[in-house]
């Protein structure tokens, strides 16, 4: 491990500590006595996003916790609630073991997570994130958001899939609809 003060490559670990998902280690640089330290994890391998134009892209943490960090700019929410919030969507991406996700599927995870910490950073990052088209959009999303009827990722999974299945069946398609795991 290189010294961050010295350049050099001869330091020593002094402590050891699991956190998590991560390994942190205190070091004592062996040519300048200065101590670091350094947070260990694993690198997986990159999921690639999907977006709605077909473009491919390698998932971004950053550019998604800038995302989040925009819908709650000025809002009573943590940069630790958004660090929750962007590893559990992460953790989901990973988790499925799919080597590409819809960009879809991380946007409703972000706007499930937000509905749930804020609602006026829902409401920001869903008016970007879904468009809304018009006025009359908005207040829908805002009148369902108030009376408790938003739908969970898992319920819009389970209602785009049976979507799916009626537009096969209305085109005669006997092909099955694949499985979508639910969240976590």
């Amino acid at each position: 491990m290189r010294c961050p003060f010295c350049h050099s490559e001869s330091s020593r670990v002094t402590d050891s500590r699991g956190t998590g998902n991560a390994v942190r280690r205190r070091r004592e640089c062996a040519d300048c006595g200065e101590r670091f330290t350094t947070l260990e994890t694993v690198l997986r391998s990159t999921v690639q996003v999907v977006k709605k134009d077909g473009r491919r892209e390698d998932f971004d943490r950053e550019k998604l916790l800038a995302g989040l960090r925009s819908a709650c700019a000025k809002r009573n929410v943590s940069a630790g609630e958004l660090d929750a919030v962007v590893a559990d969507i992460q953790a989901h991406v990973t988790r499925e073991g799919n080597p590409e996700v819809p960009s879809s599927v991380i946007g409703e995870l972000a706007v499930d997570a937000l509905r749930r910490i804020d609602h006026i950073a829902y409401i920001r990052f869903a008016s970007v994130y879904r468009a809304f088209a018009d006025l009359d959009s908005l207040k829908d999303a805002l009148q369902a958001l108030d009376e408790g009827r938003v739908p969970t990722f898992e319920e819009r999974t389970r209602q785009l899939a049976l979507l799916e299945d009626e537009a096969r069946a209305a085109a005669g398609s006997r092909e099955p609809t694949p499985i979508v795991r639910s969240v976590g």
